[in-house]
């Protein structure tokens, strides 16, 4: 957490947009397709998704940044630049020690912690990022100050760009399945490849110097719609499963959002790869990644009871396959 110091025409139209919204959400997507020429390599797997071999033992409190990294504050944060744009209010800031952070105000800072910090305990890779529960700006609108914010590390490395859920070289692998099958245990609708980064980390990092990052995970934790659902909701949360049905090893998922295509080839061992590295965390840990966020312990339990639901639901897909057989 942050070190704190001191101190007609219309029936044309509606055709137009019910064409519009079919071409977004398949006639128009992009092939999925392999980038490269060979399969990956395991070393080039580890860009995507680290062995997390110290699971169990991963602090979801202090997260990937650790205990000692957060923003160091000792008074108002100094504003490099305001973002306007998205769903949430967004500045670049320097802490008291000149290090640069992405600040994320509103309904998304809370649940995006959450989500970073899952993804994170089960291998893959993720910023470091931290809740502020007090927001102090050196400027900027008055109604951002005093409130609580997600504060995103913006320094340590530089980002080589964006990569595509449809076009990278992780396509077809149990790893980029596995991901997929992560966001949609979160109700993470947002899952557009803008929201992907690679990152290249400081010579000074563990490797993978190099790392697929998913970013701005805030649209999780609600119901999953088309074309905007909702975020950090628990009523919405609990209203949805992770699977409706699976038809001869095909698996419907309940899933209302952008890019269904995504999830088509994904099977019954995709979801339960995945749902096995959920189910290894602690009751402590899942804990521990609400806390992080600042959500009050009542609701913490009705969010992780819901994601324990859906991690049985992937979980109890080996046992269908076993009585198929």
């Amino acid at each position: 957490m942050p070190i704190i110091r001191p101190a007609s025409s219309w029936s044309r139209s509606r055709y137009a947009g019910a064409t519009l919204i079919l071409c977004a959400t398949v006639a128009c997507a992009p092939a999925m397709r392999r980038t490269t020429s060979a399969p990956p390599s395991e070393a080039e797997l580890e860009q995507l998704w680290s062995d997390p071999t110290d699971l169990t033992s991963r602090d979801l409190y202090y997260g990937p940044g650790g205990k000692g990294a957060g923003p160091v504050i000792t008074g108002k944060l100094k504003i490099k630049s305001f973002d306007p744009s998205g769903n949430s209010v967004g500045y670049n800031v320097f802490d008291a020690e000149g290090r640069e952070w992405k600040v994320k105000i509103g309904v998304e800072a809370m649940p995006e912690i959450v989500a970073s910090r899952l993804l994170w305990a089960i291998g893959f890779h993720q910023p470091a990022m931290y809740l502020v529960p007090n927001l102090q700006l050196d400027g900027g609108r008055p109604e951002d100050s005093g409130t609580p914010a997600r504060l995103r590390a913006e320094h340590g490395y530089k980002t080589e760009g964006d990569w595509s859920w449809h076009q990278n070289p992780y396509v077809g692998t149990r790893e980029l399945k596995g991901l997929l099958v992560a966001q949609l245990i979160l109700n993470n609708w947002d899952i557009k490849g803008t929201q992907n980064r690679i990152y290249l980390l400081n010579e000074k990092a563990a490797p993978p110097r190099r790392r697929y990052v998913v970013q701005d995970l805030g649209a999780a934790l609600g119901r999953t719609a088309w074309p905007t659902g909702t975020r950090g909701s628990i009523d919405d949360f609990e209203s949805q499963s992770l699977i409706r049905r699976v038809t001869n090893g095909r698996i419907e998922f309940d899933y209302h959002a952008r890019h269904n295509e995504l999830f088509k080839d994904i099977t019954p061992a995709d979801v339960i790869w995945v749902s096995r590295l959920f189910a290894r965390l602690s009751d402590q840990q899942w804990q521990d990644a609400f806390r992080a966020a600042g959500y009050p312990e009542s609701l913490s339990a009705r969010f992780i009871a819901k994601l324990k639901a859906k991690v049985r639901e992937g979980l109890a897909l080996e046992h269908s396959a076993q009585a198929s057989q």
